[in-house]
């Protein structure tokens, strides 16, 4: 690698090394999803050319070959790590064994990455904050294989404006919400291996015009997303149908303890977006 590369990848390899033992537990204040309720949430992997996993993000089936993520998870990719000798890969398996514990032949090979186009990174010069009133555009879908999604069902993705209409009738006061990643339990990047999916219950604090602000304060009850969750869902039950309302994202409390911010999936700009690859409600 270039020093740059080096210096970069290393700090994050760093970070997500950081496994414990088997019964530590993913997001934060989160329970197994040992029924498998949540089958069409999966994990994305960076494979090495040492063949060992490192887990990048979560994210969700929305059509039979299109995973949806967050772009800030893998924007980057083709450019920085691909060279490298690193592959995407992903799993919908729970749990997933990786690190030297990967087997890449029961990982999904990846077909191509696709970026929003108009996704806005965080930078020194443009700090993206959870508040910020902008819209990053920070979405970005994976595309499978055919077939290899056999028996999972996709998840059901919002009307326009969803949100919007809810908040108008005060229907989101007090709502509950399910965060489901493969995510680390605390900001250590504290990991399982395998690691299992996890699911967690989050209660409604605000929407602003691109993000769904929830709590995860388990002091309240809540948990959330933490590092590694970044691009699973937010489902909301809505009139009995489980709906992916938004995808945890840039920004956010870096402790994981406090509240967690979502985009969502339900604007102008990420059904756009998302028109090209699914057909939406």
């Amino acid at each position: 690698m270039t020093p740059k590369r080096d210096h970069l990848f290393s700090a994050m390899i760093g970070l997500l090394l950081l496994v414990s033992s088997p019964s530590i537990r993913a997001l934060t204040n989160g329970v197994p999803d040992t029924g498998n309720t949540y089958s069409n949430v999966g994990a994305v992997f960076a494979v090495g050319p040492d063949g060992h996993a490192i887990q990048l993000c979560s994210g969700t089936l929305i059509s039979p070959t299109v995973f949806l993520t967050v772009a800030h998870c893998v924007a980057y990719f083709n450019s920085f790590l691909a060279p490298e000798g690193f592959a995407l890969y992903m799993s919908f398996a729970n749990p997933i064994p990786f690190l030297e514990l990967t087997d890449v032949n029961t990982l999904i090979p990846v077909t191509a990455i696709i970026p929003n186009p108009n996704y806005i990174p965080a930078n020194d010069t443009h700090p993206l904050t959870p508040i910020h009133r902008g819209d990053p555009a920070d979405l970005a879908v994976i595309i499978l294989p055919a077939a290899v999604t056999l028996g999972i069902a996709p998840a059901t993705l919002p009307t326009a404006g969803l949100l919007d209409e809810l908040s108008a009738h005060n229907h989101l006061q007090g709502a509950t919400f399910i965060a489901v990643g493969y995510g680390s339990q605390d900001k250590f990047f504290t990991q399982s291996n395998p690691l299992p999916r996890m699911f967690a219950f989050s209660t409604f604090r605000a929407v602003t015009p691109a993000f769904l602000q929830l709590s995860i304060n388990p002091a309240h009850e809540n948990g959330g997303a933490c590092y590694g969750d970044s691009g699973g869902p937010q489902f909301l039950a809505v009139d009995g149908t489980l709906i992916l309302t938004a995808i945890n994202s840039i920004g956010g409390d870096h402790n994981c303890r406090a509240m967690s911010h979502n985009y969502r999936v339900d604007t102008t700009t990420a059904r756009d977006f998302l028109a090209q690859f699914v057909a939406l409600p």
